[in-house]
């Protein structure tokens, strides 16, 4: 049983905000219209991504824990994460602004980024050796830097607020994934690749990689939202 342990994180990832979907009080079933696409097109990226770190070593998958069906090089489970966990993620987002309509964290805004944009291009650069330290962090700065010209602070409070609540469930599941639980781990890092760190046993990188793909998300199930009202206008 244990080959469907990366399959059993993307079930639990993905179960209950898709059992509260159709909740009548968060309609987050209502919202699928900007969602899905939104989910689509990060994923894209993200998959390309993977597919190149993966074929270039800086990571693998351990056959032990997963199903052993692969498309372009990729574990159909490692597909499946770039829909599941954002998917949770954006229910976050969406469930936090139902229960906390007062954007308590927009004056963080802007300070976040103008902190992180150049803490993160300061520790890419001296780290020019670690690709995946260095690769991670300069698209999370630009990532920040493109989402506020383009929505200036209008949805950074928010998105930090699910961001911090999202850091519980993420360090729960990837830890599963990258060993905490079992006896080795599902996604094998290389360890010259990164800076070494590591929150219980995640890389401290995989919290940038997380920022930067809810961000990614939220920036386009915004956008996607805003232009079906403008249009329905």
């Amino acid at each position: 049983m244990e080959k469907y342990l990366y399959l059993a994180v993307n079930l639990f990832a993905i179960s209950f905000p898709l059992i509260r979907s159709f909740e009548p009080k968060i309609r987050y079933a209502r919202k699928w219209y900007a969602l899905f696409p939104a989910l689509l097109i990060t994923a894209a990226f993200f998959l390309v991504w993977d597919h190149w770190f993966t074929i270039t070593g800086i990571w693998e998958f351990n056959p032990r824990y997963i199903i052993g069906i692969y498309i372009f090089e990729l574990p159909i489970e490692e597909w499946l994460f770039f829909f599941t966990v954002p998917y949770a993620c954006i229910f976050i987002y969406e469930v936090l602004i139902y229960f906390f309509p007062k954007d308590i964290f927009q004056p963080l805004g802007k300070p976040f980024v103008v902190i992180m944009i150049p803490l993160l291009l300061i520790l890419a650069f001296l780290n020019l050796d670690k690709m995946y330290t260095l690769v991670n962090f300069v698209i999370g700065a630009l990532v920040l830097g493109i989402h506020w010209l383009v929505f200036k602070g209008r949805y950074m409070g928010r998105f930090l607020f699910a961001y911090l609540i999202h850091l519980i469930p993420f360090i729960l599941c990837n830890g599963v994934l990258t060993g905490g639980l079992t006896a080795e781990p599902v996604v094998i890092y290389n360890s010259s690749e990164n800076l070494g760190v590591r929150i219980w046993t995640v890389p401290v990188e995989d919290t940038i990689y997380s920022m930067t793909l809810l961000l990614v998300n939220v920036s386009l199930f915004e956008f996607f939202r805003k232009r079906k009202t403008i249009l329905g206008a």
